[in-house]
């Protein structure tokens, strides 16, 4: 492989890994808070998408309010899918929420799909279309946005956790949540927070990506499975792995396409994010039989 291809398979590999590390962080904040994975998360990256494309395509609202709309409307509709799908259901086992959380992705997708169509859509780029060159690598604007956005709501979410009161008191319930309701923090209240961040990780996610490729109503399929490997390289625990693990899975895949396999293209990219996977609980099972031992 030339030096000029081994770089543009690495920053293509950031900017992709990027869209899963904000993906997979709407995983964790989920787990860590409610300990269910939310197998809808990918839908809300679609969201994003496709509200960003109607509301500067179709209603003609300005770019900069439609992105900050597009946000909002998928974080209210990450708090009623807690409020209507999961808290009506408090009293069911783990198992039956995740599977109300795989009903709601599919309701999402076809709901999407009978307003705005099946059709590829992409809004317009952020900032023009002109491409950079560095050591022979092409970069189009877009994937500095996606990878500087990434960067940003990373270091949010770390001043969030960690410096503010609503973001300690989440922090508290994934420690232990009848211990933080003891000392006067709502469980629930702090679950419906952690539904709508999540929502809106995964939305920023969508907004800066549609530009970069495509979008459409099964977009958020695909990348809520590579999301979930990049939250389960990171224990689904740790913000900063998570995003290490999205950033790794996404070089992976492009070095992946770039090497010649023999009959094994870039057809097969996919794949790696369920072989990662697959080699992850091959190498975590051992550790929770463990845990569940000693439980």
């Amino acid at each position: 492989m030339s030096l000029d291809l081994f770089v543009q398979s690495i920053i293509s590999g950031l900017s992709q890994g990027s869209i899963y590390a904000l993906v997979g962080l709407g995983f964790t904040i989920i787990f860590t808070v409610t300990g269910i994975i939310n197998f809808a998360q990918g839908e809300f990256v679609m969201l994003g998408g496709m509200f960003s494309w109607a509301f500067f395509t179709l209603y003609g609202v300005p770019q900069v309010p439609a992105l900050i709309l597009s946000v909002l409307v998928a974080t209210a509709i990450g708090a009623v899918l807690y409020l209507l799908a999961i808290r009506s259901a408090r009293k069911a086992s783990v198992v039956s929420l995740i599977i109300i959380t795989i009903g709601a992705s599919i309701f999402i997708r076809g709901v999407v799909g009978e307003i705005w169509g099946r059709d590829f859509v992409r809004p317009p780029y952020f900032t023009g279309e002109n491409s950079l060159h560095f050591l022979g690598a092409s970069i189009e604007p877009q994937r500095l946005w996606i990878v500087g956005t990434t960067i940003f709501v990373a270091l949010i979410l770390h001043f969030f956790f960690s410096r503010t009161m609503l973001g300690k008191a989440l922090k508290a319930c994934s420690v232990n949540r009848i211990g933080a309701a003891l000392v006067g923090i709502n469980p629930r209240t702090m679950s419906l927070i952690a539904f709508a961040l999540a929502a809106a990780m995964g939305a920023i996610g969508g907004i800066v990506t549609a530009p970069q490729g495509t979008t459409w109503a099964d977009a958020g399929l695909m990348l809520g499975l590579k999301g979930f490997v990049a939250a389960a390289l990171g224990g689904f625990r740790s913000q900063v792995a998570t995003v290490i693990g999205g950033v790794t899975l996404g070089i992976l895949e492009q070095l992946a396409i770039r090497v010649n396999w023999g009959p094994f293209g870039s057809d097969y990219a996919d794949a790696i994010a369920l072989v990662v996977l697959l080699l992850v609980l091959l190498v975590r099972s051992g550790k929770l039989a463990a845990e569940e031992r000693t439980s």
